[in-house]
C-alpha cells in the first residue's frame, strides 16, 4: 500500500488524483462532505472534493494488490461476457497515457499481448498517482466510476485487457478478480447498544474508534480500539494485519463524519462488513447512555 501526504498542489494534479484515489481528509470538522460527486467529470471515485483551505492536509490512499494478473488477453471492452454489476465489485489495474499519445498506448498494448505485466508498465508510463502501486485501483462497484471507464470495466472478461477513453486520457485495464459485494451501512444508537449487551458481540466484531486521543479522554465506549485517523500513518499499512477483515466492523468518531471515511477505505481493503455508527458517539451519549459526556 502507498501513502502520499502533501498539501494540494495545481489544479490538474488535483483533478487526477482526488478523482482517482479514495480520500481520506484529515480535519476532525464534522461538517466534511465526503466522498461528493463532483461537479465535473474528473471523478473515478466520488471523492471528498478539494478543500479551498491552503492548509489542508490529505493523504492519499492507494490499495494494495488483492491478485496478481494472469497472462492478459486482449477486450475491445465491449463484447463478452464480463464480470457483471449489480451486487458484484471487482479489483481493477489500469494505466492511463495522455489523449495525444495513441502511439504509446498502442505499443505498451503490444508489450502486454507479448507477456509484459501491465503493473509493470503502469509503474514506468501511466500518468496517474495509481502508478506507484502498478496502477492498482482496488475493489470497485457500479457507481463509483466515472461512465466510460465503467462501462468497459464491468463489461470486460476477467484477466482480458481492455482499451477506453475518458477525458483523462487513454486507459489500459484489467479485471483480475471479482466478488460479491460488500456491505457499508449506517447503524443507529440503540442498535448497536443492543449488541453490546451481548456477551459474545465483543469477541465476534471489531470495534474502531477514529477520534484523537483528547477526544477519547473526555468520553469514550467500553471495546473500541482507538486508532485516530490524524495517525493514519501509523495504522493504515498494518490494518488488515491487526483486524479481520472477515469479521463486522464498527467504526465510530464525534459525530459519524471521519468514521465514515475510514469505513469507506476499509472495504477498499477487501473488508467485508463494515459499519459506521451513526451520529457518532454524541447521538449515542445523547439518544442512548446520557451519562456519556457530550463535548
Amino acid at each position: 500500500m502507498m501513502l502520499r501526504a502533501s498539501q494540494l498542489a495545481s489544479p490538474v494534479l488535483c483533478a487526477i488524483t482526488q478523482s482517482l484515489i479514495p480520500t481520506l481528509n484529515l480535519s476532525s470538522s464534522s461538517s466534511l462532505s465526503i466522498f461528493q460527486k463532483p461537479a465535473s467529470f474528473a471523478s473515478f471515485y466520488k471523492s471528498l472534493n478539494p478543500a479551498s483551505n491552503s492548509n489542508s492536509f490529505h493523504i492519499h490512499i492507494i490499495s494494495r494488490s488483492f491478485a496478481s494478473p494472469k497472462v492478459a488477453s486482449f477486450s475491445s471492452g465491449t463484447e463478452g461476457s464480463g464480470p457483471g454489476g449489480g451486487d458484484r465489485e471487482i479489483l481493477v489495474q489500469h494505466l492511463l497515457v495522455k489523449e495525444d499519445d495513441l502511439n504509446l498506448l498502442s505499443e505498451l498494448q503490444r508489450r502486454v499481448s507479448q507477456g509484459e505485466d501491465l503493473s509493470d508498465l503502469a509503474v514506468e508510463h501511466s500518468i496517474c498517482p495509481s502508478k506507484g502501486e502498478g496502477g492498482m485501483l482496488g475493489w470497485v462497484r457500479k457507481g463509483q466510476l466515472v461512465p466510460e471507464f465503467e462501462e468497459v470495466a464491468f463489461s470486460t472478461p476477467l484477466n482480458k485487457v481492455a482499451r477506453c477513453k475518458t477525458k483523462f486520457g487513454w486507459h489500459l485495464l484489467q479485471v483480475l478478480s471479482e466478488r460479491e459485494a460488500s456491505l457499508l451501512q449506517d447503524i443507529q444508537p440503540d442498535e448497536l447498544h443492543k449488541k453490546m449487551q451481548d456477551p459474545n458481540f465483543h469477541n465476534e466484531a471489531q470495534l474502531i474508534d477514529v477520534r484523537e486521543p483528547e477526544e477519547v479522554a473526555l468520553s469514550s465506549l467500553p471495546g473500541f480500539q482507538v486508532l485516530p485517523l490524524r495517525q493514519f500513518g501509523s495504522w493504515g499499512p498494518d490494518v488488515t494485519a491487526k483486524f479481520d477483515p472477515q469479521k463486522d466492523t464498527y467504526v465510530m468518531c464525534h459525530h459519524g463524519m471521519r468514521s465514515l471515511q475510514v469505513a469507506q477505505w476499509l472495504q477498499t481493503q477487501g473488508f467485508r462488513r463494515v459499519f459506521n455508527v451513526s451520529g457518532g458517539i454524541h447521538a449515542y451519549a445523547t439518544k442512548v447512555d446520557p451519562s456519556i459526556p457530550t463535548y
